[in-house]
């Protein structure tokens, strides 16, 4: 795959991100890690995640959330990071894009779960690592708009049985990885086949 460097408006903001189009109707916007913690678009997380999409036929945009890398702006507590997400489907819908998917990892799945709250447009999110015993993360009145949820069963911000619980209850599928913490490092081609079972049948993991 082929990723073309942008910029693109957030508000008053302009956000710098990486844009993949597959010629389909179909996208997904991928969000990446706290920022104060060293997240951006190069997390190993989120380059995964575009890769695994991109080969399924779908346009991807990674992006650095506002104050992050060249985004201008700085850290707005999840807020202000909302409204860059809204404006990265914006930038998909603007290239034809009609089908969008929110794919967040950690910080980027609770930011994903407010957008997706405000939006009923979208076609879903999938949620990596959700920290769930860090942040307020409720997706509780999301049933039928989670599509899939991947965390390792030794993930100290995710607490596997609680997800399992929660997710439950609005009949979200869970994948568990095994072994896994929080960061995938090494695990990247477990994490991609476990993202296959989105596409039941199909193959093309990394």
């Amino acid at each position: 795959m082929k990723e073309e460097k942008i910029i693109f408006p957030a508000g008053s903001l302009h956000l710098e991100g990486y844009y993949a189009p597959a010629g389909s109707g179909r996208g997904v916007v991928v969000t990446h890690p706290h920022p104060l913690m060293g997240g951006s678009l190069e997390n190993n997380v989120v380059e995964t995640l575009v890769t695994t999409f991109f080969h399924q036929g779908y346009a991807t945009l990674r992006f650095n959330f506002r104050g992050v890398g060249r985004s201008e702006g700085r850290y707005d507590e999840g807020l202000g990071e909302q409204e860059d997400v809204l404006a990265a489907i914006g930038f998909l819908q603007r290239k034809g894009v009609r089908e969008i998917l929110l794919a967040g990892y950690s910080f980027g799945a609770w930011v994903n779960v407010q957008v997706l709250r405000r939006e009923p447009f979208l076609s879903g999110g999938v949620l990596i690592s959700p920290p769930i015993d860090l942040m307020d993360f409720d997706f509780s009145d999301l049933a039928g708009k989670i599509r899939l949820i991947i965390t390792g069963d030794q993930d100290p911000y995710c607490n596997a049985a609680r997800l399992l619980e929660a997710a439950g209850r609005i009949g979200a599928p869970v994948k568990l990885l095994p072994g896994a913490d929080h960061f995938y490092f090494g695990r990247e081609q477990e994490l991609s086949a476990g993202l296959m079972e989105l596409w039941p049948g199909k193959s093309g993991s990394l």
